[in-house]
């Protein structure tokens, strides 16, 4: 079969649909996959075909906007940008239908490919929704928690199925339904509405990159399945720099520090781990793009890289600092180490809620991110046994199944299933 992938976001949204790409391509199927152009270079290093979305520098303009990071105003920095998400819309969906053939095709999109779900209803592509974290699926049950709104379980179900409708209909709506149901209307189709919250999901079958016992509701979507982390982060196609090989042997196992890879605007981030690097007489790893957000002078306990796979690096750290992204959590959970989560916005708040339920880390929110307080937390945590002990248990489950397997054979399934009518 053809498989188009659909991911949009970041390469922490990018890489899980590679991963999930190489098992498809193992199976024998023809994998294309569809994204911003800025990751043009990546897909193709991988074996994949590539079609681009949007015009040169939109992924850049956006990473480059601060407010990205912002708990209240990132959503506009997503959405915002009523033009940009048209063509993205336009390019999509015009890059899907053009490699569609009718009964040897199916989609698996991310929740940011809106133009994915309207090529699902018209022309009627098979489509499985990739979802690589618990946040984006809502539920009473278990409901996320947001840098600006902690739902408690406890609360009437009612009044938290008013907060998802306000969530959608007032604050994500206004910046995403002009532009879907412009491009709706030029296919004759009927206008839709809630996009993010519930008409992006596919109708047919939505696939988790997470585990069970990472993330369940009973309310959730009966077209739901869980599948597990997909790990992928280059490990053996980009080799590790000689001098941080060199590091990593020198001496006691140091602090790994990574706030994203779409992370432009860390430097308070940064000068604060240094300095909780030397309260701890700890040494310290920086993981970050560029050296604008870097403190200029390092000591020599402190390195910094641009870039290695979390995969081969944090099993020879103490504990891993970031930011909360599905993926670098994921990557922490199977070296077994204790995380300090920093969430900023999105689904990161709910991540590290997760990982606290889990007992291998804790939260510090970016308000309280200083030196003094990252010392003391991560002394905290090294300190306990109970939490290591626990970081290699969850390790071990880590290593259970096959995710990518699981998931190939879920989206092999849509491709002798009838598509669902516009009307779903």
């Amino acid at each position: 079969m053809r498989i188009l992938l659909a991911p949009l976001g970041s390469h922490g949204d990018v890489h899980p649909f590679l991963g999930l790409g190489h098992a498809l391509k193992a199976r024998g199927h023809d994998v294309h996959v569809i994204t911003f152009t800025a990751f043009r270079d990546l897909v193709e290093r991988n074996g994949f075909a590539f079609a681009p979305v949007g015009a040169e520098g939109d992924f850049e303009r956006c990473i480059l906007n601060s407010d990205l990071w912002h708990p209240r105003r990132s959503i506009k920095a997503l959405f915002g940008d009523s033009a940009l998400l048209a063509r993205q819309i336009r390019d999509g969906y015009e890059r899907l239908v053009e490699r569609y053939t009718p009964g040897k095709t199916v989609i698996a999109a991310g929740m940011l490919a809106l133009w994915a779900r309207i090529a699902n209803e018209k022309p009627g592509i098979p489509m499985a929704s990739i979802q690589l974290q618990p946040a984006v699926i809502p539920s009473n049950d278990d409901p996320p928690e947001f840098a600006q709104l902690r739902m408690r379980p406890w609360w009437p179900g009612w009044f938290k199925s008013l907060l998802y409708w306000y969530g959608d209909c007032q604050i994500v709506d206004p910046l995403v339904k002009p532009a879907v149901n412009e491009f709706r209307s030029s296919l004759g189709l009927p206008p839709s509405r809630r996009i993010i919250g519930q008409w992006v999901h596919s109708p047919q079958r939505i696939i988790g990159l997470f585990p069970e016992w990472f993330g369940n509701a009973a309310d959730w979507p009966e077209q739901m399945r869980l599948a597990g982390f997909v790990r992928f982060d280059q490990a053996g196609a980009v080799p590790m720099a000689p001098e941080l090989d060199a590091f990593l042997n020198a001496g006691d196992k140091p602090i790994a520090f990574s706030f994203g890879s779409a992370m432009r605007h860390g430097k308070p981030y940064f000068e604060a781990a240094v300095e909780a690097c030397r309260i701890l007489g700890k040494r310290g790893l920086i993981l970050a793009r560029g050296k604008d957000q870097v403190p200029e002078k390092l000591p020599d306990s402190v390195l910094h890289v641009d870039y290695a796979p979390f995969s081969e690096v944090f099993p020879r750290c103490a504990a891993v600092v970031h930011h909360g992204g599905i993926g670098t959590c994921a990557q922490g959970l199977a070296a077994g180490v204790p995380q300090l989560i920093m969430p900023l916005s999105f689904d990161q708040p709910d991540n590290a809620r997760r990982l606290e339920r889990l007992g291998v880390g804790a939260r510090l929110w970016p308000r309280r991110f200083t030196g003094k307080n990252v010392a003391a937390e991560l002394f905290r945590l090294l300190d306990s046994p109970a939490t290591i002990m626990r970081a290699r248990d969850v390790a071990e489950l880590m290593r259970e199944g096959d995710p990518a397997t699981r998931a190939c054979q879920w989206i092999e399934e849509l491709a002798r299933a009838p598509a669902s009518p516009a009307s779903q």
